[in-house]
């Protein structure tokens, strides 16, 4: 058998049936695993890595923001829920409820956290007294239900992992600004961190969160040409703050409600590198969330002084402080290098008798599938060097492939043909509501976000001229 044929067939082609190549890949490289419950998942460990990964970046970020953690309970009262009329209807069809507990009818049921607007609020009602107390900053890493009817893991499951935050300030400027600041914020996590470029701006009326004034989106394209949300912001201007309360005692001492902002990611991000990057023999992960960012596979390892020297340049590469493994198991390299490939390692590092004997190292990188050769010498630092460089390259190709598939259209017969290509489409919208409903009628595509200056003459539907340029576009 020719060499990765084994390993090609365990996957379906990533052009030709490219949701079953997802499918397998989050399979067989082990990061999922269905749950018993319909529509859950399962996250494994090295899945779960990836996120650990994802977290602590992010989370860095935020506290460098002066953003401060918190928890909130995962049961909130359904009479929360309802306060806020347009929230309530928005999440209506995907809440759980909890009616019974302890064996006994409750006297009020309880929603199981979609997410976490109400119950803060309420609570930001009790702390929040005074201009001094302002703003209050906080964001919460936590599971939240939303019971979904199709479901895909890490796309779309009943219940997932994400951050959500959550802010109050004395002013609308205040807030909204920093619905813009999280925003900026999301964007270059996705570009240093993921080594993915995204679209980002500010979604419809028809599109934003529920309960809120504006929402802003992050969207990525993905292999197949469709956009993937992978984060929002939201200003909710007043809409919380009055139903549940918050208000302070400004400094000339009248009272006040103040002004709300959240913003969220989650889970879904994996699958965003996933679809990303990924290529026909699997994952290919961005080294700064990379599990394992370097594997090191002995050749002829039961040859004298081969085993001894694959561990001592692991422990150099840990010292140095990158992800190491040595897989010294009694697979063949063949079996390994497979393996390896398919999970996405962004470099290999094969060493044998020869590479220790010419001081040097056969490097794999994952990106490009390409073998060359490095000093053992200062190996660290040439390595760190090559996964910078490696990121860099992601992040170029990703970029390519989005500008080169975003198309122009003055028509709607142009849209349809845009999105069937596995294109974002660039089009002028009047702004009604009508025209939005048509396109996806149309063309089965919705508008993602709106571009920061209108450049078209007129709306792609009605030909009226144009309020918004808007990027429409096919999305998981």
């Amino acid at each position: 058998m020719a060499k990765n044929e084994q390993f090609v067939s365990q996957i379906a082609d990533i052009e030709t049936d490219f949701p079953q190549w997802y499918t397998d890949v989050v399979l067989k490289t082990q990061l999922v695993d269905y749950g018993p419950v319909k529509g859950t998942m399962v996250i494994r460990p090295y899945g779960y890595a990836i996120w650990e990964n994802i977290q602590k970046e992010m989370d860095a970020r935020f506290k460098a923001a002066g953003v401060e953690n918190a928890y909130f309970p995962l049961l909130i009262p359904m009479s929360f829920m309802t306060k806020e009329a347009e929230h309530v209807e928005g999440f209506a069809p995907e809440v759980a409820v909890v009616t019974h507990a302890g064996g006994e009818k409750l006297q009020e049921p309880l929603a199981v956290r979609p997410t976490s607007e109400t119950i803060i609020g309420h609570m930001m009602g009790k702390w929040v007294e005074s201009w001094r107390d302002l703003p209050l900053r906080m964001n919460q890493w936590c599971n939240v239900m939303r019971w979904e009817k199709t479901t895909r893991p890490f796309l779309r499951t009943s219940e997932f992992l994400w951050q959500e935050g959550h802010s109050v300030y004395a002013t609308g400027e205040e807030a909204e600004q920093e619905t813009l600041n999280m925003l900026h914020l999301y964007e270059d996590f996705a570009k240093k961190v993921l080594c993915m470029p995204v679209l980002t701006g500010r979604k419809t009326e028809k599109e934003k969160f529920a309960g809120a004034v504006a929402t802003y989106g992050m969207e990525a394209m993905m292999h197949d040409g469709k956009s993937l949300q992978s984060g929002t912001t939201h200003y909710m201007g007043q809409n919380f703050a009055k139903a549940f309360n918050v208000q302070f005692t400004d400094k000339d001492g009248s009272l006040k409600y103040g002004y709300t902002m959240s913003y969220g990611a989650s889970t879904r991000l994996i699958g965003a590198i996933i679809m990303t990057h990924g290529d026909g023999r699997g994952l290919v992960l961005p080294p700064p969330v990379a599990p394992v960012q370097v594997v090191i596979v002995p050749i002829a390892q039961k040859k004298e002084g081969v085993l001894e020297a694959c561990k001592a340049l692991e422990t150099m590469l840990k010292q140095a402080g990158l992800r190491v493994r040595l897989d010294d198991s009694d697979n063949s390299p063949g079996w390994k290098f497979n393996e390896w490939e398919m999970k996405g390692v962004p470099v290999r590092i094969e060493l044998g008798p020869r590479d220790i004997e010419n001081g040097v190292m056969t490097v794999f990188r994952r990106d490009t599938c390409e073998k060359g050769e490095l000093p053992l010498q200062n190996a660290a630092e040439a390595v760190k060097g090559l996964l910078a460089e490696l990121s860099e390259a992601l992040y170029k190709k990703a970029e390519k492939r989005m500008n080169e598939r975003i198309v122009s259209a003055n028509s709607l017969e142009e849209l349809l043909e845009g999105v069937n290509g596995g294109n974002f489409v660039k089009a002028g919208w009047c702004g009604c509501r009508e025209c939005e409903d048509r396109v996806k009628e149309y063309a089965q595509a919705t508008a993602r976000v709106m571009a920061k200056e209108n450049t078209a003459d007129q709306c792609v539907v009605c030909g009226k001229p144009s309020v918004h340029t808007v990027f429409f576009a096919r999305a998981y």
